[in-house]
């Protein structure tokens, strides 16, 4: 089975999650693209929705769903996003596509946030996959001494801004063992707006598409 056809088939099973009239969180990404294009087909009509970045946004509204602003809805019962690395204990690393911040601070306003991915996601240990960090640019060679000094191989992803205006740091080599501790150490340097690890608030729920079907882990 191809990779998109993954994407589709944990798409399809996040839709059951999915209930008429709600209000609901939605992440960026590929695998999102995919769920997005689902629910467009679903029949389900939903109040509205809150977007993590413009590229959803547009993409929710070319299906005919509202995209509403977050400080007007309260907190959201169900958000939906993918992943560019999740362990057992589903924390993530997630800013592949640079929505970051704005998919930390749906997750942090949601009561229930399910991830969706394919197999070729889930690892033993985060880090792999390199770590975004979301920096405001004044402090870019700031932030990039301070990560060097904590071991990391630090790149500027170029080319790039954030839909917050700002940039992204990509890091390599960091120690993400305790993946809680890190997240809260990268979160306290000056000039860091957020960083990709998704531990102190990991999923609920993960959606894994294998060959053998789609599991809940």
């Amino acid at each position: 089975m191809s990779q998109q056809r993954l994407k589709i088939e944990v798409a399809k099973a996040a839709l059951k999650y999915v209930e008429p009239g709600m209000t609901l969180g939605v992440g960026t990404g590929s695998t999102v693209n995919a769920f997005i294009d689902e629910l467009g087909s679903s029949g389900l009509e939903l109040t509205g929705a809150v977007s993590s970045s413009d590229e959803t946004t547009e993409r929710l509204k070319a299906i005919g769903v509202s995209v509403l602003d977050l400080n007007h809805t309260g907190d959201l019962a169900l958000y939906i996003d993918g992943a560019d690395e999740v362990d057992s204990h589903r924390r993530m690393i997630k800013g592949g596509g640079g929505a970051l911040t704005r998919e930390k601070i749906i997750a942090a306003a949601s009561r229930r946030f399910i991830c969706i991915v394919d197999e070729s996601k889930c690892v033993g240990v985060l880090g792999e996959f390199p770590l975004p960090i979301e920096v405001i640019p004044m402090a870019r060679a700031l932030v990039a001494r301070k990560l060097i000094g904590m071991g990391g191989s630090v790149s500027l992803r170029e080319g790039f801004q954030t839909d917050n205006g700002n940039l992204i740091l990509d890091v390599r080599g960091l120690d993400l063992v305790d993946p809680v501790r890190m997240e809260t150490q990268v979160n306290q340097i000056p000039g860091v707006v957020t960083c990709g690890l998704f531990a102190l608030r990991g999923a609920d729920q993960v959606l894994v598409a294998t060959e053998q079907g789609v599991e809940l882990r």
